[in-house]
């Protein structure tokens, strides 16, 4: 997407071409809007624009003395001058500028979807050559999308790197699908671009594969949909087709697909893809598992049993006795449903210790595949509910014991990477708990008890800390540092460095 700003001193204007016009349709995107120049100037020093679209005659400076000033910020920019007045002279400096286009008010929406139309074939006929190399294009393409999937990266980032590595999520509909190749086969002598090249030719008019490395090394692909039914059915049969070749190849492939969801929402089918691909430890009979399978199959179990979160809760806490306690709770209810079927509960107690199980992955312990693959085999050939029961124990407890030894739980250490790198973003408990999969109730509680600090006041710590290195710059103003740090409101801003500092960012400044 081509970045637009639009600036007039009437805001009416800048919001109704905001709203008139389908920016997305001609490959652009409105990033922002200013009443004046020199608050465009400011836009401009934080923003990469392609196109200025802005009048001609306002206060502080004139349309033509910001386009001029702005080319000395981003010289390749692209500027539309619009204009009450049919002056000759505007016209001829707007013209010396090298402007696209002169266009009168009231708009001529015609006129200036031809204009944006010419902008864009003149800025895709600008972009210069591809300046990396394939290795580079491929890091770089599994750096992008592995950010993606797990949610950390931006829309405005994304959309700039997946136009520059020729990345097409345009399709509505998407679904990840995670692979990894028997143990002896995941070595350098792998031919993953042979695998890749398998996924890119299943692709049709109304299916495409984007494959790329994840952050585990595995070979992860991004599954595009146009949306038909039919070809939400394809996705399956193509996978099958390349295990099946890859199968003959004796490369073993175990291909986890997560749901089919809205592209924007692609990072929950990557969550669904690994929690498929732990059921390979007790599906040994296939090489492809699909999440739409796995969720029918486990049909529902009476309400409040084999809850992760009182499990989750019990686990992180380290507090074995409360675990046990649940375990019991559980079971004995389970005794008393005379109706429900013993393969429902095994199939629920799977499910439970494959959830403890990637949080144990997390802490990177050695024996922790091999120790629940033996609580698993435990369960799945269990003849009794007695069985099962101790399996789960089993588990639960391997999982406590391993966060015996640490001072903080994953989730909390992921949560703090986390509000290190998303600072500047708008930032709560709930939005944390989406990205974590945890009750953003229970997430403060441990949060609090693990840092000593609340998340509010941990946030705004971090904030104000990040805001005092960057006042020893001198060229910052204090609004933009604020706005920098994630504060969108001066006057906050403003209360949290007195309360953390004990005096106002400009005395601070003064000291420095």
């Amino acid at each position: 997407m081509y970045k637009v700003l639009l600036v007039d001193d009437e805001p009416f204007i800048t919001e109704g071409l905001s709203d008139a016009i389908d920016w997305s349709a001609f490959g652009l995107e409105v990033v922002g809007s200013a009443e004046d120049g020199e608050e465009a100037l400011e836009r401009l020093r934080e923003l990469k624009v392609d196109l200025l679209i802005t009048d001609i005659s306002m206060p502080i400076m004139t349309g033509l003395e910001l386009i001029r000033k702005a080319r000395e910020l981003q010289p390749q920019l692209k500027a539309i001058i619009l204009s009450g007045y049919n002056e000759f002279d505007f016209l001829k400096e707007g013209m010396r500028l090298g402007i696209e286009n002169y266009l009168l008010k009231p708009i001529n929406f015609a006129e200036l979807e031809a204009t944006l139309a010419d902008t864009v074939r003149k800025l895709e006929a600008d972009k210069p050559a591809q300046p990396f190399g394939e290795d580079e294009i491929g890091i770089l393409r599994d750096n992008v999308m592995t950010r993606w999937v797990n949610g950390r990266i931006a829309l405005p980032e994304l959309q700039e790197r997946t136009a520059l590595l020729d990345i097409d999520l345009s399709m509505p509909l998407a679904a990840l699908a995670i692979i990894r190749f028997r143990p002896e086969q995941n070595t350098p002598g792998l031919d993953l671009d042979g695998c890749i090249a398998d996924l890119q030719a299943e692709g049709t008019d109304g299916l495409s594969f984007v494959p790329f490395r994840n952050e585990d090394g595995e070979l992860a692909a991004l599954c595009c949909i146009n949306g038909d039914k039919r070809n939400q059915a394809k996705v399956k049969e193509a996978l099958e087709r390349v295990a099946d070749k890859w199968d003959k190849r004796q490369l073993g492939p175990r291909i986890a697909l997560g749901g089919i969801v809205e592209t924007a929402d692609a990072a929950a089918s990557y969550v669904e893809a690994r929690k498929t691909q732990q059921f390979f430890l007790v599906r040994h009979d296939t090489h492809l598992l699909d999440y739409a399978d796995i969720s029918a199959e486990a049909e529902a179990l009476p309400s409040g049993l084999f809850e992760w979160e009182a499990y989750a809760k019990s686990i992180l806490a380290k507090d074995k006795a409360e675990l046990e306690g649940v375990i019991n709770r559980d079971f004995a209810a389970l005794r008393m449903a005379e109706s429900l079927h013993p393969v429902r509960a095994r199939g629920a107690a799977i499910e439970l210790m494959i959830m403890m199980k990637i949080e144990v992955d997390k802490l990177g312990r050695a024996d922790a595949a091999e120790a629940f693959q033996a609580a698993l085999d435990q369960a799945v050939t269990a003849a009794t509910l007695e069985g099962v029961e101790q399996a789960v124990r089993t588990a639960a407890f391997f999982a406590a014991d391993s966060f015996s030894g640490e001072d903080m739980s994953p989730v909390i250490k992921q949560a703090l990477r986390y509000i290190h790198e998303h600072y500047a973003e708008a930032l709560t408990l709930k939005s944390l708990g989406l990205q974590f999969h945890i009750h953003p109730n229970y997430l403060g509680q441990l949060f609090h008890k693990q840092t000593g600090d609340t998340f509010t006041d941990y946030l705004n710590k971090h904030r104000i800390d990040k805001a005092k290195e960057l006042l020893a710059d001198s060229r910052l103003k204090v609004n933009e540092i604020a706005r920098q740090v994630g504060y969108w409101e001066t006057g906050y801003f403003y209360k949290q460095f007195k309360k953390h500092v004990g005096m106002v960012p400009g005395d601070f400044k003064e000291l420095l």
